[in-house]
């Protein structure tokens, strides 16, 4: 029997006790997922205190078909950002979302603060809290190999941590999920070190049930069919995103300098097809995905000044080689390695970090900031010293890294710059493509190159019309809200479609979701406005740097006419939309 309520584990880390709590309303109407997420911060969160009050809840949460069907395989995490202080979620795939289903859980609410750096461990029959002093100060992969060694675990299981960076207050830290995902944007991973939490575990110990329904398992392989046997999904797997390197280039629309231009023949040595001819290892996927579309390099380290080499693994995807390539003007796959490599070492966001880092560099050549400041001497191309710099970022070295580290803006604010400051919303994602995804990344609740496909809309040769280019925008959120309320993997959007949704939901016993997914979708996009807004976020005070009207695409000159009122409709209706009854 599907459950009809949703089952959440409550944990209070300033006690180590917890509670799972039933919760009976809600299925029918936030589904799971975002949704799930949202309604659980309107419950337990507290609006008019910061960020960082050891009250506010960290939250992840999965959906109704998760481990039902293949790429039903995220989790969403939610809470109060360090970065704007408003409400924020952040996805991530990796083992986390089939080892909650496994853990009989749909959602894990953790408030408080523990007493000593601790690690939080929970299971269908565990729940320990964990002191770790030991571990704090550790980079991500030593805090993940010493976890994995300490809680071995049967079943599914999925280690969350954090590095040096969420320790020490940045607002780009992240949350690193099984070593090659991550809860990667506005500050989860300080969340979570303002909580003394350096970790998470999740034992996946238990069962769940499948369903009775003759549909369902017919169902299922026709799904799977369409993922694994058809082109459709094929792309992800082969060269996977890095693919759009090129794409975009060839489009003049890749963030090249801190999107000084948009388009360069120097990122030969950065493509999707030269990391694949050298640097790709082997693929690898989410629990629950058939696809693997997780992409691993390699790079080499020698060991202890001798002739023989240690080899590290890191994932790479379009959006790390932008921002630690191209934004960078680091044009060598290996050298691009190496700075994710950092990243992910230090627990930082690596767009968030790179694209700061972009700003600053462009700042010094600009007279702005100084080695004083930046205490090494960052230039376009030179991968080494932004590998130091990153250091510096996680660390927060001097009064400029620690302001930086809080957001780019923020130190252009300070500093000077605000015109080059490459955010919209966050620091930018590696669509330069124009117009709509400007305005959609800038406004759009996440501030993510996903809450939207403007920077596809963009492509296509569709004229200037700001109501369709806005009213794409609505649709195309409420179809990608119901999908992370499931919580598919946007990468089978066109897979999932509603109909198939419907049937899928239908077979498993969610009929009531599977009749009412317009008006559920859009019941919870509501919700998730009204939470951000009333977290303090303003849509008609949100700006876009000049830098941004300064580029030329493929259609030529940004029109700096069209791209206001685009901004200025597509605020008013956000302004609206959550007001409606």
């Amino acid at each position: 029997m599907i459950r009809d309520y949703f089952r959440v584990l409550v944990v209070d880390l300033s006690t180590g006790r917890g509670s799972v709590m039933s919760i009976f309303e809600g299925r029918d109407t936030f589904a799971g997922g975002s949704g799930l997420a949202v309604h659980l911060f309107n419950k337990y969160a507290h609006f008019d205190k910061p960020w960082n009050d050891h009250e506010q809840p960290l939250i992840f949460s999965i959906g109704p078909l998760t481990g039902y069907f293949p790429l039903m395989s995220k989790t969403v995490c939610a809470f109060k950002s360090p970065y704007h202080d408003q409400y924020a979620e952040s996805h991530a795939g990796g083992r986390s979302a089939l080892a909650l289903r496994f853990a009989d859980i749909d959602a894990l609410v953790i408030t408080g603060k523990a007493k000593r750096p601790s690690c939080l461990v929970i299971g269908s029959r565990t729940l320990e809290l964990k002191e770790v002093h030991y571990l704090w100060g550790m980079n991500v992969y030593a805090t993940g190999k010493v976890l994995r060694q300490m809680f071995k675990g049967t079943g599914h299981r999925s280690i969350l941590r954090i590095g040096p960076a969420g320790e020490n207050g940045s607002a780009m830290a992240g949350i690193n999920v099984d070593s090659y995902r991550h809860f990667g944007r506005l500050g989860g991973g300080t969340v979570m070190g303002s909580k003394n939490l350096k970790g998470i575990v999740i034992l996946g110990d238990g069962i769940f049930p499948l369903t009775e329904s003759k549909e369902y398992p017919k169902l299922f392989q026709e799904v799977y069919k369409q993922l694994t046997d058809t082109d459709m999904m094929s792309k992800y797997h082969n060269l996977g995103t890095p693919a759009n390197v090129v794409l975009l280039n060839d489009l003049k629309a890749l963030p090249i300098r801190n999107l000084q231009k948009t388009s360069d023949p120097e990122i030969q040595g950065i493509t999707g097809e030269k990391f694949a001819a050298d640097a790709l290892l082997r693929n690898a996927a989410c629990a629950g995905c058939p696809v693997g579309c997780i992409h691993i390099g390699f790079i080499r380290e020698r060991f202890k000044g001798e002739h023989r080499y240690l080899y590290r693994q890191m994932p790479y995807d379009h959006e790390p080689i932008f921002a630690a390539g191209s934004m960078l003007g680091v044009t060598n796959c290996f050298e691009v390695l190496s700075l994710i490599d950092v990243t992910d070492k230090m627990g930082l966001d690596v767009m968030s970090a790179c694209v700061a880092l972009a700003w600053a560099t462009e700042a010094i050549e600009k007279g702005i900031l100084s080695e004083k400041e930046t205490i090494v001497p960052l230039r376009f191309g030179e991968a080494k010293i932004y590998g130091e710099a990153l250091n510096h970022l996680a660390y927060g070295t001097n009064d400029f890294y620690r302001l930086l580290t809080q957001g780019t803006m923020k130190a252009a604010e300070h500093y000077g710059g605000k015109e080059f400051a490459c955010v919209l919303g966050q620091e930018m994602a590696g669509y330069a493509t124009g117009e709509v995804f400007f305005t959609s990344q800038a406004l759009g609740l996440r501030h993510s190159h996903l809450d939207a496909a403007g920077y596809s809309y963009d492509q296509k040769p569709k004229g200037k019309t700001v109501s369709d280019a806005v009213n794409f925008l609505i649709r195309d959120e409420q179809e990608r809200v119901f999908l992370t309320s499931l919580v598919a993997c946007l990468f089978a959007r066109n897979v999932y479609t509603k109909e198939l949704l419907s049937q899928c939901l239908s077979s498993v016993g969610y009929q009531s979701l599977a009749d009412n997914i317009d008006s559920v979708s859009s019941n919870i996009q509501k919700l998730r406005w009204k939470t951000r807004i009333e977290t303090g976020f303003d849509p008609k005070k949100v700006s876009i740097p000049k830098r941004f009207t300064e580029i030329t695409t493929w259609k030529g000159n940004i029109d700096q006419d069209f791209l206001k009122s685009l901004q200025q409709e597509y605020a008013q209706w956000i302004s609206e939309f959550w007001k409606e009854d």
